[in-house]
């Protein structure tokens, strides 16, 4: 059985709060009274109520204080208002509203007029109160999606000898489409690298996301290819990889349009030899001591973009001293409060300006300097930065 719903009456005259009381009563709504409007945010603070007939001209706090404070507060700001007012008072009626009230109730009170106010206001509420429920349920969904999303991402990068391996991720939702991986391969001391974005955002392109990190570490691990015959060295093996990959969401979910770009690299940690493919991502950079050095342009179209897509495989060596830093286009588009983007060329600077002698410290410099552009605007899509230093020869 669902409870009467409860109405404050706010009213400095106590014939009227006498009369609106009668009526309600006969409506089958329960009653709270309060003669101002200090009284009345008392009692809306021990009542609760549902809904909330104003007067406006009264002793102590007008009316018109009282929505203000109703309104400023979280708590209290759904809480639908209807203003009691004379008939010859309507520039009161219409700051009322301006305020925030729902409706007005004109004096003299007509029963019919009254119960189609009430029956108005409550359905409002009984509206809003779903849709905050309903939002309080997705707000869970996404808090639940976030953190099994975290279980994607790798909790310990490898940082093998006379190398720094370091990552900076900052998801613009709940959720997020770019993605990171790490790892070191069963069967060799290579260390495989994957940065990826995913198109779109939100929920959809998190989905995708777990399915791309996924079936890329799955297809470059060599348990996959246990009984068969194994790719024979690192440009095969990456090649294949990114092939089934691309294959398997082509022919599966090709009817969605998603694809993601992604870089995929493998480092020998002994000798710097870097075996990569770029996949439509934004180029990454190698760095020295003075800037950058090098651009590892596209090797082919983003993964599940189109079937049977011209992939080829390039190597490069990473010297001592140097940094690999694979960047998503989050950081390019990163956008201010005057909607003005960072801006490759600005990035290209800061990293041609910024010396740094390790992983981390370089991360840090970037994510800083995109954090005080953006500045109190919205993050406008997730950033993703992971960097690869190669340590001095001795």
């Amino acid at each position: 059985m669902h409870p009467r719903p409860k109405i404050l009456i706010v009213d400095d005259e106590p014939f009227n709060v006498d009369y609106l009381e009668q009526e309600l009563e006969d409506l089958n709504y329960a009653t709270v009274a309060a003669r101002d409007g200090r009284e009345a945010l008392a009692q809306v603070a021990a009542e609760s109520p549902d809904l909330i007939l104003l007067d406006i001209m009264m002793p102590v706090m007008d009316g018109f204080a009282v929505l203000e404070r109703l309104k400023a507060d979280k708590a209290t700001r759904d809480i639908p208002v209807v203003v009691i007012s004379a008939m010859n008072d309507l520039a009161s009626v219409a700051r009322g509203i301006e305020l925030g009230a729902e409706d007005y109730l004109p004096k003299p009170f007509d029963p019919v007029l009254l119960k189609a106010r009430l029956t108005n206001g409550l359905e409002k509420k009984r509206l809003r109160d779903a849709e905050q429920l309903y939002l309080q349920g997705l707000e869970r969904e996404l808090v639940i999606g976030r953190e099994i999303q975290a279980e994607f991402l790798p909790r310990e990068l490898p940082q093998p000898p006379g190398w720094e391996i370091a990552v900076h991720f900052q998801a613009a939702r709940e959720v997020a489409g770019d993605f990171y991986d790490a790892f070191t391969l069963d069967d060799s001391q290579r260390i495989g690298l994957i940065v990826g974005d995913v198109c779109g955002k939100g929920v959809g392109a998190a989905l995708y996301m777990t399915l791309f990190r996924t079936l890329l570490r799955a297809f470059a691990s060599p348990d996959y290819f246990a009984g068969a015959a194994h790719p024979g060295n690192d440009a095969d093996r990456l090649l294949q990889s990114v092939m089934l990959t691309n294959q398997y969401v082509t022919q599966l979910h090709g009817d969605t349009s998603m694809y993601a770009t992604v870089f995929f690299g493998l480092i020998d940690p002994a000798n710097g030899l870097l075996t990569y493919m770029n996949c439509g991502h934004p180029p990454p950079l190698t760095l020295n001591a003075s800037g950058v050095k090098t651009r590892l342009t596209h090797t082919g179209p983003p993964i599940g973009a189109m079937a049977d897509p011209p992939y080829s495989v390039k190597q490069m060596p990473i010297d001592p001293a140097e940094i690999l830093l694979i960047v998503t286009d989050g950081a390019a588009d990163a956008v201010d409060i005057d909607d003005q983007f960072f801006g490759e060329k600005r990035l290209m600077a800061l990293l041609s300006e910024t010396r740094v002698t390790t992983a981390a410290s370089l991360l840090d410099a970037i994510s800083s300097t995109l954090r005080n552009h953006i500045g109190p605007a919205t993050q406008f899509d997730d950033i993703t930065l992971l960097a690869a230093r190669r340590g001095e020869s001795r």
